[in-house]
């Protein structure tokens, strides 16, 4: 089993190349489509299912591929990881993040500490988060239970989905949450509005665990 060390870079180095893919992607889709909102959507959803499938394959052996505070929660709950190493996850997933974010700016000649003015708030939005997040965390866990193999592809599909039926276009992941409060541009949210995201996609997470236990439980006859 991988030690400590190379889980954590796994999960910084995973999450940063899915903030440079969600930012960069924004940012070269903004640019391309000449002021077409939904053609610029479609370039940034695309590359963002596709890179979620590439990391979750490639570092899914070494830390379990979460990427995601929300769904690193949910495995805590589950007394798959110690509180510790919970915590230490969380912190590598907020700081590959921000490099990830850090990273695409440079690559498109953009400054490199920005803060966001996209205002993403109000009830629909944090509803739709509470969606976005549950589908995610439901979508993990009971694909894992019938075909473990098949989960890269499973989360990969569905956040490209939910990038289109979600009012918020499906943060579902508190770091990503936070980083994307780091750019001023396509893929950003107001830092002021990130905190109520964070808490509705936690709430919803713990929400889709209980629901996953009772649905996936396996009854003696």
């Amino acid at each position: 089993m991988p030690n400590i060390n190379q889980r954590l870079a796994a999960e910084l180095i995973g999450t940063a190349f899915l903030l440079a893919t969600v930012v960069g992607s924004g940012i070269m889709a903004e640019r391309l489509a000449d002021g077409n909102v939904a053609l610029a959507l479609l370039g940034n959803t695309l590359p963002t299912g596709a890179i979620l499938v590439v990391l979750i394959t490639m570092l899914g052996p070494i830390s379990g591929a979460h990427f995601n505070p929300a769904v690193t929660l949910v495995f805590a709950l589950k007394r798959e990881l110690s509180p510790g190493e919970s915590g230490l996850y969380v912190m590598a997933q907020i700081i590959g993040g921000v490099l990830g974010v850090w990273a695409a700016h440079l690559m498109f000649s953009e400054v490199v500490l920005q803060a966001s003015t996209t205002v993403r708030t109000g009830g629909a939005q944090w509803f739709a988060e509470g969606i976005a997040t549950f589908g995610l965390v439901f979508t993990i866990l009971a694909t894992f239970k019938v075909r473990e193999s098949a989960v890269a592809m499973a989360v990969g599909l569905y956040i490209t989905a939910a990038y289109w039926f979600t009012a918020s276009t499906s943060f579902a992941n508190p770091a990503v949450t936070v980083a994307r409060g780091l750019s001023d541009t396509f893929a950003g949210i107001r830092p002021l509005d990130v905190p109520a995201f964070v808490l509705a996609q936690l709430f919803a997470a713990v929400v889709a665990l209980f629901i996953c236990r009772w649905l996936l439980e396996e009854r003696r006859a």
